[in-house]
């Protein structure tokens, strides 16, 4: 490993993930950059993420995905380009593909992902239109021979666990759970400081240059029937279940309307297809993040649910 950590750049640092990704690079050492098109927002809560940033040791950036001379100058300053981006702006990436080519510089890109793994997932419609965009820019990606990571976390903790794997649930169940399938499937669940831990890990990696990194804690790997019952143990409480049958499941998706379909589509995949688990990881082209950095204490799915209680 190299001795000089390298220079991180954020893209889209403070969305929903982005922020845990910032930290992350802070903590671990990296010289950290944030592009933001605002260094000095209006919006109270916003100016305080910054200044939390800023507190950290990160340099703020202004710059925008859509003006290509502050891309290209913000990229020149970095080694490595994470983007967080979210799902309106995943197709724009490629401004920032083209930014990295004119830079010339940069060692590693992880385009936006941290969900299934769009190369290889059988998602339903409209899930699948909305995954295209990410093949696409993988695609670019690979096309413009930069060097890359991909990386993969299946579900975020504070999307899926405060309704208990519930997937349009408001909150823990009181009397009855829905379960997608039979709910032995396996899923996983990755606190979101801990996706930004293994992001930034990897960024100086070999190991993972390249390749696709799947983020799975052992720990964390469990059914909707587990997690159920573990949430019982701890409430001290029984629910009865409610199991829809796939049919019903996937009619739901076709009559939901955006983005009820969406969260069901993805539910369908990870829940009854069980995309996220269940299969070899090929060396060749994918590796294991835990198995990379076995060190990191991870957040455990036991422990996160002790915040519900």
């Amino acid at each position: 490993m190299a001795s000089e950590k390298s220079k991180i750049l954020v893209v889209g640092g403070t969305g929903y993930l982005g922020r845990h990704v910032v930290a992350a690079s802070a903590r671990l050492g990296h010289p950290t950059v944030a592009l933001v098109r605002d260094t000095a927002p209006s919006d109270p809560a916003k100016a305080a993420l910054l200044q939390s940033f800023q507190d950290a040791g990160v340099t703020l950036v202004k710059g925008d995905l859509y003006d290509q001379a502050s891309l290209v100058s913000a990229v020149k300053g970095a080694d490595v380009v994470i983007s967080t981006l979210g799902s309106l702006q995943i197709a724009d990436q490629t401004r920032l593909i083209d930014a990295i080519k004119e830079a010339g510089n940069v060692k590693r890109f992880f385009p936006s992902e941290f969900g299934l793994d769009v190369d290889r997932t059988g998602i339903v419609e409209p899930g699948k239109s909305i995954l295209a965009g990410k093949v696409g820019i993988r695609r670019a990606t690979e096309a413009a021979g930069i060097p890359y990571t991909y990386a993969l976390a299946g579900y975020f903790a504070g999307y899926a666990l405060p309704n208990v794997g519930q997937l349009l649930a408001p909150g823990p169940p009181t009397d009855k759970a829905v379960v997608l399938g039979d709910g032995d499937t396996k899923v996983v669940f990755v606190e979101e400081g801990d996706i930004g831990t293994y992001t930034v890990l990897a960024a100086d990696d070999p190991r993972a240059e390249n390749k696709t990194l799947y983020i799975k804690p052992p720990a964390n790997t469990l059914s909707h029937n587990e997690l159920l019952s573990l949430w019982e143990k701890k409430t001290g409480k029984t629910f009865q279940r409610e199991y829809v049958p796939e049919e019903a499941v996937l009619k739901q998706i076709q009559e939901s309307p955006i983005p009820l379909n969406i969260i069901l589509a993805i539910g369908h995949a990870a829940y009854v297809r069980g995309e996220q688990t269940g299969f070899e990881i090929d060396p060749a082209k994918r590796v294991d993040a835990t198995e990379l950095y076995p060190d990191v204490k991870y957040t455990t799915v036991d422990e996160y649910l002790n915040r519900f209680l």
